[in-house]
């Protein structure tokens, strides 16, 4: 593995040795033998891997963490870990090499834990491939190790990894100037009369080539990849999850234009809004509502607010100007490495697995801002979305692209 890991002067160097000593200390604490991690966020946040397939991270009490994941792929993953080749194992539709045969195996008879406590990852998501452990799995595990007893651990994870280290934020902030490198390519693409022709899927294709081209592994958002929405389509009420689709740029619309990176697994999302030739009246009305709203957010975002302290603000704003019913009364979503995309803080609040609206911001998380302005009603609609890391007296957006709504003539 040589020492592509381990460069503490790498900018994008993270401990993470210490973060799996971090976690065997709270394990200590909790009387937990054996990690059981099966959430993509998990295997990101202590591989430093893209685990695709479905994978487990098995963390013992001592000494290195072992990863399993399909066998297809299991050769890659441990060229792109800092673990070494006989700490990432692959199962197969095998005999007794299948993923619960193979991990029960292991747990019991490599680790030795014949009875114990094995902390699992239970719970619920609004975000698809979140991996938690499904109900067959955990019916599996338990028949196969029957002196353990299965305990739910995941808070271990969300709670060392709240707070951002140095590596972490500079993995982010370089996805982001990825990011902005395709904004700068959409406009320039669309700019005297390049839009003309040009459909959504066209335009987030270019958006693609671009952040490739500066660096990009992959345009993350299961949202579509790259989401671009023009006319209409800016207007749905949510204003979020629009995958591009072969409708053709039309003058006198909107055009969303909402594009994703990831660099080391760090992750860039920016959002930028034109119109297509000259705006009316009433459309640079509900710009300027939007912008001055997004305007407002930025300068009050820090260390000490909280999301239901942060909406009730806002909202007053909108209700002032007007233009209430247009804003979803929501500014943020959570983020960490790949597969950490919507949960902000533990899940601790009132709904369980969802954001608690009292959780307090602190210096050094890090989340996206975004921000939805819909009103379908007159087909326009617009995006804000971009990550933002918390500090004492305010926040640093991670995209320096202009915030502004350009026309596009």
């Amino acid at each position: 593995m040589g020492n592509k890991h381990t460069d503490e002067r790498d900018p994008f160097y993270i401990d993470y040795p210490g973060r799996i000593a971090n976690i065997q200390k709270l394990m200590a604490e909790q009387d937990i033998d054996a990690y059981l991690g099966s959430r993509l966020r998990t295997l990101s946040w202590t591989t430093d891997a893209f685990c695709p397939w479905r994978s487990f991270v098995i963390i013992p009490s001592d000494g290195l963490p072992t990863v399993f994941t399909f066998v297809i792929d299991a050769a890659r993953v441990a060229d792109d870990s800092w673990l070494d080749e006989d700490h990432v194992l692959g199962y197969a539709p095998m005999g007794g090499m299948d993923q619960i045969s193979i991990i029960s195996d292991f747990i019991r008879d490599t680790l030795g834990i014949k009875r114990g406590r094995i902390g699992v990852e239970n719970g619920m998501s609004n975000y698809l491939p979140e991996g938690n452990l499904t109900h067959y799995e955990y019916e599996q595990f338990k028949a196969a190790l029957p002196s353990c007893e299965l305990v739910d651990a995941h808070q271990i994870i969300d709670r060392l990894s709240l707070i951002k280290d140095q590596g972490t934020i500079n993995r982010f902030r370089e996805a982001s100037r990825i990011v902005d490198e395709g904004h700068k390519a959409v406009r320039n693409a669309l700019e005297n009369g390049g839009w003309r022709g040009k459909t959504e899927t066209e335009i987030a294709g270019i958006a693609a080539l671009a952040m490739r081209k500066a660096g990009s592994e992959w345009e993350w958002s299961f949202t579509g990849g790259n989401e671009i929405a023009s006319g209409y389509r800016t207007g749905f009420a949510g204003g979020a999850c629009t995958p591009a689709t072969r409708r053709e740029i039309q003058q006198g619309e909107p055009l969303m234009v909402d594009i994703h990176a990831m660099f080391k697994l760090g992750l860039g999302d920016h959002s930028h809004n034109y119109f297509i030739g000259t705006a009316s009246d009433r459309q640079w009305w509900h710009a300027n509502n939007f912008l001055d709203m997004v305007r407002l957010v930025l300068d009050t975002y820090r260390a000490g607010i909280t999301p239901v302290g942060l909406a009730e603000e806002m909202m007053g704003f909108a209700e002032e100007r007007g233009f209430a019913e247009n804003m979803v009364p929501g500014f943020e979503h959570g983020i960490g490495m790949m597969g950490d995309e919507w949960r902000i803080g533990l899940g601790d609040g009132p709904i369980p697995f969802w954001t608690n609206p009292e959780h307090v911001y602190q210096d050094g998380e890090l989340i996206i801002c975004a921000m939805q302005y819909a009103c379908p009603d007159e087909n326009i609609g617009f995006r804000y979305e971009n990550p933002i890391v918390i500090k004492k007296d305010g926040c640093e957006p991670l995209s320096k692209f202009p915030l502004d709504i350009e026309e596009i003539r």
